[in-house]
């Protein structure tokens, strides 16, 4: 007999802090827009007595900045506590140096992040990716959700993998456009979870933990003749992640009856032109990629969860044969960069492939800016030309620079 389905009706902090609350033992916490709800609901579950995956109530500190969350997170870490926090923009930022450490000595740990702007030219508080963008060299492992319901079902996967292969997890979703937009979804429950979590990786993780009883070094200075040699040891970590994810992503998966990869394609199978892009976007492109392969074309997307460590086998694996042009979105700006992370990240996978797609790339949504099915198939409309125009920006009239405006394409199909 199948089991009954339950349906809650929440926003993204909700069912992230959820899913967070069953493999947390810890929480160090200070608030930062828009991820304080997570936070406030871990609290108020921990108060009301609500018992985590091993029968205990979520110990809740409130720290005096972010860099005090992350330092307590540090801390509790190395005394064997399974911690996390919840932070976005430039609260993200300010736990940066507790994050080198953290990966740099191999201890489990998520980091809830609501994606959000970071201030430049002015503040704005809405989402986009430049928070997490400014982490990937921390060595924290970085991972995807697109919509409320895949934050509910996949936020056990950067959890189960930390434990596997030691390497922490920053899960991130799209500020506000995820983070607070309510859905009716299935909720995870805990005893689905359980059978996934094995007690031998979080026994490895508490054997580790500081200890008069098991007496260790940590926290050297190196010199040159060592330093390089032990930073190059954690290679094997990093490779091992892209199969763990996958294993979990497939048991996830069994669960839910909703299909999930490292890079999950949806479209035509045999689509000749297609977008890569990760986030709340992916939403807007489905509707896109409906209205167009219902119309005749032959179009589709690739929505990246395991972002970091990027896995070239598994995007190669993903893209139809018949993909002639590719159009990589970024929801992030880096001055003076030649393109933005996961436009250069695709290009780069395909430079060693024969017969290669053409590969343009372009920007959407910072500071929030809505991205509708419209603009999405102005992008598909720009491949389809024999020239398709790079670094192009969609959503906004690009009056200065005179990068591709969506507009523009949108007015010559309609």
């Amino acid at each position: 007999m199948a089991k009954e389905k339950k349906f809650i009706t929440c926003d993204g902090n909700e069912a992230a802090a959820h899913v967070s609350y069953m493999f947390s033992e810890v929480a160090a916490i200070y608030p930062i827009t828009p991820s304080s709800p997570m936070a406030e609901h871990v609290d108020e579950w921990a108060a009301r007595g609500r018992k985590n995956l091993w029968g205990q109530n979520v110990t809740v500190q409130e720290m005096q900045s972010e860099a005090g969350a992350a330092g307590a997170v540090h801390g509790s870490l190395q005394a064997g506590a399974l911690t996390t926090t919840f932070t976005a923009s430039q609260g993200l930022l300010l736990m940066i140096p507790n994050m080198y450490k953290i990966a740099g000595e191999l201890i489990p740990c998520v980091f809830d992040v609501s994606a959000r702007t970071l201030a430049s030219h002015s503040l704005c508080i809405f989402g986009d990716h430049q928070d997490v963008m400014a982490c990937r060299q921390t060595g924290f492992a970085m991972f995807c959700s697109g919509s409320v319901q895949e934050v509910m079902d996949l936020t056990a996967v950067p959890h189960l993998a930390s434990l596997e292969t030691c390497v922490p997890f920053v899960n991130f979703f799209d500020g506000f456009r995820t983070s607070h937009e309510y859905h009716k979804i299935e909720i995870m429950d805990q005893e689905d979870i359980r059978p996934l979590v094995k007690e031998e990786f979080v026994k490895r993780f508490r054997d580790r933990a500081m200890s008069p009883e098991r007496p260790i070094t940590r926290g050297t200075a190196e010199n040159p003749e060592t330093f390089f040699t032990h930073r190059e040891a954690c290679n094997p970590y990093y490779d091992a992640v892209p199969e763990v994810v996958e294993k979990y992503l497939g048991e996830i998966s069994k669960i839910t009856g909703r299909e999930y990869h490292l890079f999950s394609y949806y479209g035509a199978k045999d689509a000749d032109r297609m977008i890569i892009l990760m986030g709340s976007a992916t939403d807007a492109a489905r509707e896109a990629i409906d209205y167009l392969n219902a119309n005749g074309q032959k179009v589709g997307m690739i929505s990246v969860h395991l972002y970091r460590p990027f896995s070239v086998k598994h995007l190669l694996a993903a893209v139809p044969k018949t993909v002639k042009k590719i159009a990589v979105l970024d929801r992030t700006k880096e001055p003076g960069a030649n393109g933005e992370p996961l436009y250069l990240d695709v290009k780069d996978a395909f430079f060693d492939v024969q017969d290669r797609p053409v590969i343009v790339g372009g920007r959407y949504g910072l500071g929030s800016r809505d991205t509708t099915p419209a603009q999405i198939i102005s992008v598909f409309n720009n491949l389809a030309m024999p020239e398709p125009k790079n670094h192009f920006t969609i959503g906004i009239v690009d009056d200065v620079t005179f990068r591709l405006s969506s507009m523009v394409w949108v007015l010559t199909v309609l």
